[in-house]
Parts: C-alpha cells; sequence; structure tokens
C-alpha cells in the first residue's frame, strides 16, 4: 500500500524520444520477434495467394495504361512489392505499381522515353529514402481531407478518359492527346470506328465483375472475368486486340538489373517527374497504410514506410519495372482475406514471379478492352463518392479546396491541384484559427469558470479599480495577431495595473510575443504594471526569447498568484 502511495505521488515521467532502431526497424522483424507459427504462415499463404490473383490483371492493365508493356507492371509488383513488405513499416501493406501514377508514368514515358522513366524511377526512390531518414513522413497526414477526395476523383477521371479508346476499340487519327479536352475531342472524332467486338468485350467484363462482387464477393472477380473474356475471345475468333497482337506477350523471366543511361543533364530533365513521383508515392503509401491501421487497430512506422518505398523504386527501375507504392485496394484485399504479417506480400510477390514463368503464354490471349474494363471498375471504387457529397454540402470553405482539387487535377496537372489544395486548405484552417481565438475582459472570469481549478479566485476581487484582468483562450499565432493586438492597445493603458491571463493559450508563435512585446512597451509607457499569469514553460520561454521579461513584465503562475504580488508589492 504504501509503495502504491509512493508511485502514485511520484511525478510523471516524459515520454521518450523513439530510437532511430525503433523508428526504422521493419515490421516483418517485429512479426518475428512476437513468435512466427506454421498457423500464421499458413493465413500469410492464403492471403498472398488472394492477391496475388487481384494484383495479376491489375498490374498489366496498369502498366499497359501507363504507355509501357505489361510485363513492367508485373517486375513493379514482384521487386517492388517483395520489398516493401520486407522492409516496410506496415504489417499489411501491399506494394505495386497504382493507378494514381498512370497519368504521370504517362507523361514521363511520352516526353522522355522508357529509359528516362527508369531513372526518375530511381531518383524518386533516393528522395523517398531522404524523406524517411529525416523523419518528414509525419507531416504527410497535414495534407487536407478535401484535398485527398479531390485528388482520388480528379485522377479517377483521368485514368478513365484514357480507357475510352480501348473501351471502345477507336482508331485515332493521330497520337491521343494528354488533356483531356483534346482528348474527348480526338475520341468524338474517331466515333466512327467503334470495334463492337471490343465494346462487348469491355461491357461483359464490367458487368462480370459487378456480378461477382455482389454475388460472390470473396471470388477473384477481376481475373475471372478477364479469363472468361480471353476464351469467349479466342473462341468465337473476335476482331478484339490481345495483348499478343499488340506487344507480342510477355517474357517469361524476369530481366537482369542494369542501370539506366545517367548523365547530369538527363537527371536534370526528368527532376521533376521525380519529384512528382516521390511525393505522389509517399501520400499514396501511407494513406493505404493508414486505411490498414483502421482495418486492423494496428499502427504503423510511416518513416520506416517510406524507406521502404525508396528502396523498391531503385530496385524496380534497375529490372525494369515502375514506380512502386502502396495500394490501397491490395492492402485491404491482403486483410481481409486474414493475413497475419507483411510475409503475406513477399508470398504474393514470389506468387506473381511463378505465374509470370509459368503461365506467360497465356497472357497473350488476355483482351485489351477486358483490362480496360479492369480500369473502368478501378476508377469507380477509386471515387469516394458519398464523402466527395459531403464535403459538397457541409462546408463552404471544404467545398471550395474540393472542387479546386478536382478541377485543376483534371484539366491542368496532378502536382498543381495538390499544391494548390494544399494552399486553399492551409488559409482555410488559418482563418478558422484565428475566428477561435478569444480576449475576455474580467467580469466573464467567475468561480463556476475556474471551480476545478487550483486558480480559483474570489470574485469580489475582479471589482478591484485600479486592476484590469484579461483572458486569452485559443491559439495565439500569427492568424489571430491583429485581433488581439487591436484589443490590447485599447485596453493596457486603462488602469494601474494590467494581468493577462494566458493559461488558456496551448500555442504562442513569434507573431504573437511580438504582439505581447509591444503591448508591453505600451504599458510601460503608460505607468501600468503587466503580469502575465498562468503560461506555460514554453510559452514563457517564448516570451522571454523575443524580450517580454523584466522590467516590462513580471510572470505569475496563475491570477491569484498575480493579485498576490500586487498586494505585496503596490504599484508607486
Amino acid at each position: 500500500m504504501d509503495q502504491a502511495r509512493r508511485a502514485a505521488h511520484q511525478p510523471a515521467q516524459k515520454p521518450t524520444k523513439p530510437t532511430f532502431s525503433e523508428l526504422f526497424t521493419p515490421k516483418l522483424v517485429t512479426v518475428w520477434r512476437e513468435g512466427y507459427t506454421l498457423e500464421h504462415f499458413r493465413a500469410d499463404a492464403i492471403a498472398g495467394l488472394t492477391v496475388a490473383i487481384v494484383a495479376l490483371p491489375l498490374s498489366m492493365a496498369i502498366a499497359i495504361a501507363s504507355g509501357v508493356t505489361p510485363e513492367r507492371g508485373l517486375y513493379t509488383s514482384i521487386i517492388g512489392g517483395f520489398i516493401i513488405s520486407a522492409l516496410g513499416g506496415s504489417r499489411f501493406q501491399i506494394g505495386g505499381p497504382a493507378g494514381a501514377f498512370i497519368v504521370l508514368v504517362a507523361a514521363t514515358t511520352a516526353r522522355v522515353g522508357v529509359d528516362g522513366l527508369l531513372l526518375a524511377t530511381m531518383m524518386a526512390g533516393v528522395f523517398l529514402l531522404a524523406i524517411g531518414y529525416l523523419r518528414l513522413g509525419t507531416y504527410i497526414k497535414f495534407i487536407p481531407y478535401p484535398v485527398t477526395v479531390g485528388f482520388t476523383a480528379g485522377i479517377a477521371v483521368i485514368i478513365f478518359s484514357g480507357q475510352i479508346v480501348e473501351l471502345f476499340g477507336l482508331k485515332l487519327a493521330g497520337k491521343e492527346p494528354g488533356p483531356l479536352v483534346p482528348k474527348l475531342m480526338a475520341v468524338g472524332e474517331a466515333a466512327g470506328t467503334i470495334n463492337f467486338a471490343a465494346t462487348f468485350v469491355a461491357v461483359l467484363t464490367i458487368f462480370t465483375i459487378a456480378c461477382l462482387k455482389r454475388w460472390r464477393p470473396k471470388w477473384p472477380a477481376m481475373l475471372i472475368a478477364i479469363g472468361l473474356a480471353s476464351v469467349i475471345v479466342a473462341l468465337l475468333s473476335l476482331p478484339a486486340e490481345t495483348i499478343g497482337t499488340r506487344f507480342g506477350g510477355i517474357p517469361r523471366s524476369l530481366q537482369w538489373p542494369a542501370l539506366p543511361p545517367v548523365s547530369l543533364a538527363r537527371m536534370i530533365d526528368v527532376l521533376p517527374d521525380a519529384v512528382a513521383f516521390a511525393l505522389l508515392g509517399a501520400i499514396e503509401s501511407l494513406l493505404s497504410a493508414v486505411v490498414a491501421d483502421g482495418m486492423t487497430g494496428r499502427r504503423h512506422r510511416s518513416n520506416c514506410e517510406l524507406v521502404a518505398q525508396g528502396f523498391a523504386n531503385i530496385a524496380s527501375s534497375l529490372f525494369g519495372g515502375l514506380c512502386a507504392t502502396g495500394t490501397i485496394a491490395r492492402t485491404a484485399t491482403n486483410v481481409r482475406a486474414g493475413a497475419h504479417g507483411p510475409v503475406s506480400g513477399m508470398i504474393h510477390s514470389a506468387i506473381l514471379l511463378l505465374l509470370m514463368l509459368v503461365a506467360a503464354p497465356l497472357a497473350s490471349y488476355i483482351p485489351l478492352a477486358a483490362l480496360a474494363g479492369v480500369l473502368a471498375v478501378v476508377c469507380w471504387n477509386m471515387v469516394e463518392k458519398q464523402a466527395f457529397a459531403t464535403l459538397l454540402r457541409t462546408s463552404r470553405g471544404d467545398a471550395l479546396v474540393l472542387l479546386a482539387t478536382f478541377l485543376i487535377v483534371v484539366f491542368r496537372d496532378l502536382t498543381e491541384g495538390i499544391v494548390v489544395g494544399f494552399a486553399l486548405g492551409s488559409i482555410l484552417f488559418i482563418d478558422r484559427m484565428a475566428k477561435s481565438i478569444a480576449v475576455e475582459a474580467d467580469q466573464s472570469l467567475v468561480p463556476e469558470d475556474v471551480a476545478d481549478s487550483a486558480s480559483a479566485y474570489d470574485s469580489s476581487e475582479a471589482s478591484d479599480a485600479d486592476t484590469v484582468v484579461y483572458r486569452i483562450s485559443g491559439a495565439f499565432f500569427f492568424g489571430a495577431a491583429s485581433t488581439v493586438g487591436t484589443v490590447l492597445d485599447r485596453i493596457a493603458d486603462q488602469r494601474k495595473n494590467f494581468i493577462l491571463d494566458c493559461s488558456a493559450v496551448p500555442f504562442f508563435d513569434s507573431t504573437a510575443a511580438n504582439v505581447i512585446e509591444g503591448a508591453a512597451h505600451k504599458a510601460r509607457r503608460a505607468g501600468v504594471r503587466f503580469i502575465i499569469a498562468g503560461a506555460s514553460p514554453q510559452t514563457r520561454r517564448m516570451l522571454i526569447n523575443h524580450g517580454v521579461k523584466r522590467p516590462l513584465v513580471t510572470y505569475a503562475a496563475s491570477i491569484r498568484d498575480a493579485r498576490a504580488q500586487l498586494k505585496a508589492a503596490p504599484a508607486a
């Protein structure tokens, strides 16, 4: 009992900062330390097989939509996916090519070719390593929710617009334009070249996936739909283009690792693409990890995850793959399939490699219209329709951020959309925080306000004719400095003594400290004694560093202590 009393009266120890090893230890190591059993392996094997079946058609479809050959998508899932699972900071993350990258990868490939794409991917990997080791991954969470919703919806629109040609088997007069409006105009001009066989295959694929998702949700709907479409095209000899007719099939092995052509001029040329890959990869992978955390109750290590993404992108580029990142849909499938840890992701990559080695010839029969149908379903699922509608209804500010991000992504550029959306979201946040601060006069400081506080005081003291007491509540930062400064300028010279209660201020910045310093100088010139009460150690340190100290002001732990100072040493 005595020990319990002593323990209860001991001051709480401050939480220690996590060490480097704690921050960057892969979850695979954590799982092994917990004890990995045969039962765990069995669960991971089943989950890995399930995810591989989903990833097989998606990897090829994303690669083709990105303007490269289908095997590069498989290389990304095999090499990048394995490293992300082995070194990552999430138990359940599944890595590979992501639909969000289609637009960026296609634009980069069209501009600098595949060699330039591989170099940009490698540089993005280096940037991700830097972001992770500098521990900047924590700040990704500050991206406003309307930005992510608008960004994802915009990407879905762009990806779908890029599949219209394959969905209907159209024959364009020239190269397909990148921007949305010219692309739609080119599609309209080619409407007379529609291939009804390709259209039938696409509709059949979408219909099959929708039916299986409704009636047999645990079945691999995409793979079944691709297989059914391939069989029908082969048996009926439909005039629909396939992987074999366009690409000659896919190889039955991985290519040997090799560096892409590297030069300073080339690196400068692809630098904007590499930065865009790194930023989008960081956002996409950490969003995916957050989704997995929400489904499982676990917590990922964000910076460790980004380091794994960095190594994965470097390795993927060496083997001829695309940008690798965490994928939300495949990660969610992994969780639902009962995965125990990262081994499931590693098994998923191994199964994909085995399928490529054994069943590569069968891929030649896959219709491109069927893969386009798969991506059309992916685009539909990407759009958070309910969240989009809710944000439009609930707040004008959030609706503005959402629509600005969405429209800029669709009609201008992905990176511009994120930057503008983030900037608008930040301005909206500053405006809301500035409006939340309040400066209250002494009459509001009645006993009920402080009934549970050690700084409770007699309300009769508030009627002291020589003393005025004001309380600031809320974050005091540059956005609120003008409002608070105006009030302080008005009251700092009204009476002999001025007590400023800062106990309800959770945050002070340098602009706020400068405002307090100005009020203190004005009070001193007017012969007013200025006492700051209830300031936290951090706030007091900020104010003192900005010159808010004796003889300008004195500090007190509470309003009662401030009044005690005045009684002990009244102003002359």
